[in-house]
């Protein structure tokens, strides 16, 4: 039943533009918390992390994973240093760091070394503080050759010490430029970082490229592919979902 009087003019529901524009700002406050504090989408550009990632790999990054550094915020702009309420990576992580040389650029890589660790590679193998990392030969897979061009390259199974196990391939087999490397000693608050697809990553090997990692770096864990295209296929083009994404990767957990 209506309230209204006889002859009282009807009332807008409606709050107008005003209201409009307090509903967008208050979605876009909360769409910048959820991006500061929890969550923030990241695309794969590089096939450094294959077989692992993908280019063309949509996924979400944790960021109350490790804590919260300037970097944690939109343009680095927190006005802080050092992090808080910060959790230690861990060996084996997948994490999204800001590269140490500009502090700007988003690379994404994996925990290998730890502060204080001592790492190297000889003859395709990596060591971990003088002891080879458990690696066992696990079929192949299609990547790129140094020429773009598609080829099947060896696939291997590698454990880490704590027990994390992943895939990692080998475009070069053991003679790539980083399969023999001088003794890395990882330096306090730092991390070493490498890619999955060991001859062609740019990573904590190359120490004028990438080198050490600062804890403060560090944006956040990458938990869940969330959406998947086919390399070359830009995600807005719709029409070419039902050929091109990749649906058997969609909210496949990072690991």
């Amino acid at each position: 039943m209506s309230n209204l009087t006889p002859g009282e003019p009807a009332k807008a529901q409606s709050g107008g533009w005003g209201e409009t524009i307090r509903v967008i700002v208050e979605a876009l406050l909360i769409a910048v918390v959820i991006r500061t504090l929890l969550f923030q989408p990241f695309s794969i550009p590089s096939g450094s992390l294959i077989p692992t990632l993908l280019i063309g790999d949509y996924l979400f990054v944790s960021k109350y994973s490790y804590g919260y550094s300037r970097h944690s915020f939109p343009f680095s702009a927190a006005p802080f240093s050092g992090r808080v309420w910060a959790g230690e990576p861990q060996r084996g992580d997948i994490a999204v760091f800001k590269l140490p040389k500009d502090n700007e650029t988003d690379y994404i890589k994996r925990v290998i070394g730890l502060p204080g660790d001592r790492v190297q590679m000889i003859d395709g193998r990596l060591r971990i503080n003088g002891q080879p990392v458990q690696k066992v030969a696990d079929g192949t897979v299609d990547d790129r050759d140094a020429f773009g061009r598609i080829a099947r390259v060896p696939r291997f199974r590698e454990t880490l010490p704590n027990g994390v196990s992943y895939h990692v391939i080998e475009r070069e087999g053991d003679r790539g430029y980083f399969d023999n490397t001088v003794e890395y000693v990882v330096p306090p608050g730092h991390y070493f970082m490498m890619g999955d697809n060991r001859d062609n990553s740019t990573d904590s090997r190359d120490l004028q490229s990438v080198g050490y990692v600062p804890f403060e770096n560090f944006v956040g864990k990458a938990q869940v592919i969330f959406f998947s295209m086919e390399e070359g296929t830009p995600a807005w083009q719709v029409w070419r979902w039902p050929t091109d994404v990749r649906w058997s990767r969609l909210l496949q957990k990072v690991r």
